[in-house]
């Protein structure tokens, strides 16, 4: 532990604040979404009384639930085209005179429409959302002039790090979540996808039974007033079938050759959403990756096993049913071998040793700050809250999950690393083979 009388008054200060209030502060209720339910649409909401909101429709079409590949980015690419009441030019236009942003992105599970506003503009875009969920006009000049070419742009911009990962969550599960987050250009893509196919798989997607609407910023009043009248003209279920297979981790070994980039994953079964099991994200919050102090090496494994001409970074990936926790390296083949070969020596470490008790205070501060930060980005606590909903669950409680934190010991962070590598492994190498290390060289069971 930390020699208070080695402190500066700064810094006395500030641990004497955290342990009079630790960090109840900062997990106040309005750090956690509140579920509820209107007129049949899963809701989650947080308000700060700002003057700016972030409303999103999350819905249950990730890449792990299309039933053909290319499904996911065709429906997003398709958000804010032409709808049955309002061209794309007019929503262009009428987003910018209120100074909204609308954007779409996709994850694994889910699909995300968000628009961004001034708070007294709830009214206009719940309807806007609304209206592309249930009235987008799937054309086909829209997906052969626009949405076609610009899914052909992002596939030849895929790099070596997203193949790596794509490629250990391919091994890990196999179908499902082992579905690429983005089509790679060997994708034989234009087989499947069409206006129509899309049309079809949104039919399936966008139906109260699969969206959860989550607002950070708006009132709940504002919210009952006008989810209920504009979401009424969605289904109640969908028309069509998902590819709803449950998840099961597999553990295995792909290796892919590719010039000019490379990358290594090392991964192991994770936490799942929801699950209560703080051991990971301490774990990954040990392992942590990049130092977040200048000047400074920094106090994570990863930071310090980094070989010059090496980027490496620890992130627990969370999903419904499952997670993958995952090491990532980047950089110079001979850089990334080094330092593979050091994360697995580092990690057998604490399997073996365990940490020290200053070591496990900042891992521990690291996993609640990277919790906090997270919620407070839209994106991020957003697609977490939704993604709870639209599976049955409820949104995160970060109060609870924060105080399920502290109660990590070293012996339990000890356990955690030791069954890592009892289990099996899931390693993705991209790049030059002929210098990146196997699984085996690694000594990691697959």
């Amino acid at each position: 532990m930390i020699c208070r009388s080695a402190l500066s008054r700064g810094s006395k200060l500030a641990l004497g604040r955290q342990g009079a209030r630790g960090f109840a502060a900062a997990a106040s209720p309005k750090a956690s979404y509140e579920p509820t339910t209107i007129a049949g649409v899963k809701v989650a909401s947080r308000d700060d009384n700002g003057p700016t909101t972030r409303l999103a429709v999350v819905a249950k079409a990730g890449t792990r639930y299309e039933p053909l590949p290319g499904l996911t980015v065709g429906l997003e690419e398709f958000a804010y085209k032409n709808t049955n009441k309002r061209s794309a030019l007019r929503i262009t236009r009428e987003a910018e005179l209120l100074g909204g942003q609308l954007t779409a992105y996709h994850t694994r599970e889910a699909l995300v429409l968000q628009a961004s506003f001034l708070r007294e503009d709830l009214p206009y875009f719940t309807e806007l959302l609304a209206e592309v969920v249930s009235q987008t006009r799937y054309t086909t000049h829209e997906f052969h002039e626009e949405v076609k070419d610009i899914i052909h742009q992002k596939q030849a911009k895929v790099d070596a790090s997203a193949v790596a990962l794509d490629a250990a969550h391919a091994v890990a599960f196999h179908s499902g979540l082992g579905a690429p987050l983005y089509p790679t250009p060997s994708t034989p893509i234009d087989s499947y996808l069409n206006e129509q196919a899309v049309a079809d798989f949104a039919a399936a997607a966008y139906s109260k039974s699969n969206i959860a609407v989550v607002s950070d910023g708006a009132s709940e009043h504002g919210l009952q007033k006008w989810i209920e009248p504009f979401f009424k003209t969605v289904s109640a279920q969908g028309s069509g079938s998902l590819n709803n297979v449950a998840s099961k981790y597999h553990g295995g070994e792909q290796r892919i050759s590719a010039v000019g980039q490379n990358s290594v994953v090392i991964a192991f079964p994770g936490a799942s959403l929801g699950a209560s099991s703080p051991e990971t994200a301490v774990l990954a919050g040990l392992l942590g990756g990049e130092s977040t102090i200048k000047w400074s090496p920094g106090f994570s494994l990863l930071s310090q096993a980094a070989a010059p001409g090496a980027q490496a970074k620890a992130t627990n990936y969370a999903y419904s049913d499952a997670g993958l926790l995952a090491i990532q390296i980047n950089g110079q083949s001979a850089a990334v071998k080094k330092t593979a070969e050091a994360a697995v020596k580092a990690l057998k470490g604490v399997a073996e040793s365990g940490v020290s008790q200053e070591v496990l205070v900042k891992a521990i501060a690291k996993a609640k700050f990277t919790l906090l930060s997270g919620s407070e980005v839209g994106g991020v606590g957003i697609v977490h809250a939704g993604a709870n909903l639209i599976h049955g669950g409820s949104p995160l409680k970060v109060a609870e999950t924060l105080k399920a934190f502290e109660s990590v010991t070293g012996d339990k962070l000890k356990a955690a690393a030791k069954a890592l590598l009892e289990g099996k492994a899931s390693v993705a190498s991209v790049g030059d083979l002929h210098v990146l290390p196997f699984a085996e060289d690694l000594g990691l069971q697959v």
